[in-house]
């Protein structure tokens, strides 16, 4: 069983407060990554979001903020309605001159059922690394 964690590490040129406000104010989040009803960057904060691969494969996330250090990390709780397992995505920032280096840590992702191919490594892998390269960069640029 593979218990390494997902990491996606890019580095953007965008200062640090806009980054932040990219992963931590919901009506800046649906632009790149989901579209929460509610979210808000404090400890004990819940919320939940419906993704998958397509429209016939759904899944409810129930996520809980864990931890906040503000322009700095954010990381949440990540499972599923009705599924066995319990993760944890940590999104950091550091600073680098009037770049921000960002990195995505998605760890307990072998504590899903693996016999539910939609929770595999290889698909997390796949969706963060879309998310950040993809949706994040055509956000910031």
């Amino acid at each position: 069983m593979d218990d390494k964690p997902v990491i996606v590490e890019r580095t953007f040129s965008a200062p640090v407060e806009i980054i932040w406000k990219a992963i931590t104010d919901k009506d800046e989040m649906k632009k790149w990554y989901f579209d929460l009803k509610e979210f808000k960057p404090v400890a004990g904060f819940e919320f939940r979001f419906w993704g998958g691969k397509d429209e016939n494969n759904q899944y409810l996330h129930i996520c809980k903020i864990t931890e906040v250090i503000p322009g700095k990390k954010l990381t949440y709780s990540w499972r599923f309605d009705k599924y066995e397992g319990m993760s944890f995505v940590t999104f950091e920032l550091f600073p680098e001159g009037k770049k921000t280096r960002l990195k995505l840590t998605h760890s307990g992702i072998d504590s899903f059922p693996a016999s539910n191919p939609d929770f595999s490594k290889k698909n997390f892998t796949s969706g963060w690394t879309q998310i950040i390269d993809t949706s994040l960069k055509e956000y910031l640029e």
